[in-house]
């Protein structure tokens, strides 16, 4: 998503920031460079433009930062400070003050956006296996798509989870830090296009098929109300629920609001 080219390890052009943000690309030559942190920075937003770009809860930096500052920004539930902290898919934001949840969740147009969600649903997360290891003494050790690792030890009471493949999802209470429930990724479960040109797009897998990587299985989504059809390839594809999405999903209106909400003044 990072437009090519060479530039400073510790700076960031504008115009080779990812086309997706919601920032001018003329008349100021900078922008916040995202910090190394649990998302690549092509696939995340740092904190500072989500205040002051996408929110609007901040006219400057210096007023992103200082309200970052001030301890009022979670992620995950976790105290912010660093204004350059890289926020990513299905990220939970919770603004101290204005008790105001959002989560990160795919766009058709804009790639990601913020929805609105409650106290309730900010208490869990979506996560994706990326990875699925076996480390020592026989152990298996999961690592999903925000960085998060959970060990399995053999014989304890996760050890009903060993059976998790790449590319499944668990449903992670953030609170507690429990895993709530898994979606296995296969045919009939309710997906999130989280990449490439149908990015945005729910349905339920109608169809996987692999020819050689699992990664690059060709993945065919219908639409929930049934009227539209997906194709694109399983690394995009994220499950969300087996009967029913485990998340709320953004309504038309919301979508609509989001791009409208984003051009309505040039940022600083």
């Amino acid at each position: 998503m990072t437009k090519g080219g060479i530039g400073s390890l510790g700076h960031l052009r504008r115009s080779m920031a990812p086309p997706w943000w919601p920032i001018t690309r003329k008349g100021f030559a900078w922008a916040v460079r995202p910090s190394p942190g649990p998302h690549p920075a092509a696939f995340s937003i740092p904190v500072a433009v989500v205040l002051r770009d996408a929110l609007k809860y901040a006219y400057t930096l210096r007023e992103a930062r200082r309200i970052i500052a001030e301890r009022k920004v979670y992620v995950d539930w976790r105290v912010v400070t660093d204004y350059k902290f890289p926020v990513g898919l299905m990220d939970v934001i919770y603004l101290k003050g204005a008790e105001e949840y959002y989560r990160v969740v795919p766009h058709p147009t804009k790639f990601y956006m913020l929805h609105r969600i409650d106290e309730r649903e900010a208490e869990i997360k979506p996560l994706r296996v990326k990875r699925k290891v076996t480390v020592r003494r026989g152990d298996l050790q999961l690592t999903f798509h925000d960085g998060r690792t959970l060990l399995l030890k053999r014989g304890g009471e996760l050890g009903k989870l060993s059976e998790l493949r790449t590319f499944d999802t668990i449903v992670f209470n953030l609170k507690e830090k429990t895993v709530v429930d898994h979606v296995p990724m296969r045919e009939g479960v309710i997906a999130y296009v989280i990449g490439g040109h149908s990015v945005g797009f729910v349905g339920r897998v109608e169809s996987i098929q692999v020819v050689f990587k699992r990664a690059k299985a060709v993945t065919a989504l219908r639409s929930l109300d049934g009227q539209s059809v997906a194709r694109t390839i399983l690394e995009y594809v994220m499950a969300i629920g087996a009967e029913k999405p485990s998340i709320s999903l953004p309504s038309e209106e919301e979508v609509k609001e989001w791009e409208e909400r984003l051009g309505r003044r040039p940022s600083l």
